[in-house]
């Protein structure tokens, strides 16, 4: 797991340790493709041991965000989904508003929107994660041909 060493070098930089529980919501956290919920990644933890409970989930996913090790979007049904950093790098997604779906973007290209905000607010924007709301491609035809549909 390439984020274990950072994990632990800043647990213990808190005076914290890797407990088996911790180390069991890390593993679940590499194993998903994407995002999961909170419950989602309980359900991975619960098959191997019953010492994890959901409580221990939501403490762990918290302090993963507080490490900066974690990101979070809201799904479009309103659940809080979370993935490592270390795992696929700090990236970006497009979010429809609509359907849900996340398009993956990579970071060059926010860059001109970085830049935007510190030559013109003298803003250091250091976003490992951000999510830009939308219509997907499909979306907007379909919204389209049901206001066609419409008049």
């Amino acid at each position: 797991m390439c984020c274990e060493a950072q994990f632990l070098q800043r647990l213990r930089e808190r005076g914290l340790r890797l407990t088996p529980q911790r180390e069991m919501v890390l593993r679940a956290l590499h194993e998903v493709d994407s995002h999961a919920t909170a419950e989602e990644i309980y359900a991975r933890v619960s098959v191997q041991s019953s010492a994890v409970d959901l409580s221990t989930v939501y403490r762990t996913v918290e302090l993963l965000q507080d490490l900066r090790l974690l990101s979070t979007i809201e799904r479009a049904d309103g659940q809080r989904a979370y993935e490592l950093i270390g795992v696929h790098g700090p990236h970006h997604h497009l979010q429809c508003r609509r359907c849900g779906r996340l398009s993956r973007i990579e970071p060059e290209a926010v860059q001109p929107l970085i830049e935007t905000l510190r030559q013109r607010y003298g803003f250091a924007a250091e976003p490992d994660h951000l999510v830009i709301a939308g219509l997907c491609e499909a979306c907007r035809e379909r919204e389209a041909q049901e206001a066609q549909s419409a008049a």
